[in-house]
């Protein structure tokens, strides 16, 4: 089923509880625009609300996933209408955007998948970073890019990739913004998974099989114990861990998980 979007520019589609948002501007490398990063805002907060998305895989049209910002406009003379006029204003402004995108992406409470075709640069390397999982094509790389255009980097790189490889080593990709293959990026632990470009899609498409015929509803729990485990101490932890294992267990899932065992069967998930 194909979903609504706005714009040619991101397509978006449900299958068997498998949402799919496809970054469609291939002539760009998928570089983020004024109507894309909208789009894309919207698509993952309607998303966040549909109890039939149990999976969500982000991937870019063509040979990319997404080159970042386009560099092209940025030097433009013509500022959007409703462009913030202080310096307040635009941090402010920049802040609300990043949140309502890979801020609200890394929220979905759903399992989240990053489908690498080809490069993945600043703002769209942060976008899949932003994912719970990455696969990347054997052509692929990876790179922070923002010092290549004088830019700090921006979307929740610093933030991301600082978990993902440590400190020391994400300073090192910012400050050389070295391009990293896709197998460097499997050594470091930033993507999951490498596959031939030719079996990109069918890969990420049986893992996003996988975990939408998942337990639905103990994987939100597995998430918010997964964050809280990067930022609270083991008492909090802890007690999450416990506030989750209960309602989990109250679950449709959790019971026909249980009967399956008994009856020595795979159990038949249905997401509630």
């Amino acid at each position: 089923m194909d979903l609504e979007t706005g714009t040619d520019e991101l397509l978006a589609t449900l299958v068997d509880g498998v949402a799919t948002l496809t970054l469609n501007r291939p002539d760009s490398r998928n570089a983020l625009s004024d109507s894309l990063s909208p789009a894309l805002r919207q698509s993952v907060a309607t998303l966040a609300e549909m109890e039939a998305v149990r999976c969500v895989v982000v991937t870019g049209a063509g040979t990319a996933f997404c080159a970042g910002g386009d560099v092209k406009g940025m030097g433009g003379s013509s500022p959007r209408a409703d462009a913030p006029r202080t310096r307040e204003e635009a941090v402010a402004d920049l802040t609300e955007r990043q949140i309502t995108l890979t801020g609200a992406l890394y929220a979905l409470p759903m399992p989240t998948i990053a489908a690498l075709p080809g490069p993945a640069a600043g703002a769209g390397f942060s976008i899949a970073l932003a994912c719970d999982l990455r696969i990347a094509a054997e052509s692929a790389f990876v790179t922070t890019g923002f010092r290549n255009v004088g830019l700090s980097g921006d979307y929740g790189a610093s933030f991301f990739l600082t978990q993902l490889v440590g400190t020391a080593k994400a300073r090192e990709l910012f400050y050389t913004g070295a391009r990293l293959d896709a197998n460097e990026c499997l050594a470091l632990g930033i993507v999951n998974r490498v596959a031939a470009d030719t079996e990109l899609r069918a890969e990420t498409a049986a893992l996003a099989r996988e975990l939408a015929s998942g337990p639905t509803r103990a994987f939100r729990y597995m998430k918010q114990n997964l964050d809280r485990a990067l930022r609270e101490d083991l008492p909090s932890c802890l007690a999450g861990e416990a506030a989750g294992t209960v309602a989990s267990a109250g679950t449709a899932d959790h019971k026909e998980a249980v009967r399956a065992f008994i009856e020595k069967r795979k159990p038949d998930f249905r997401g509630v």
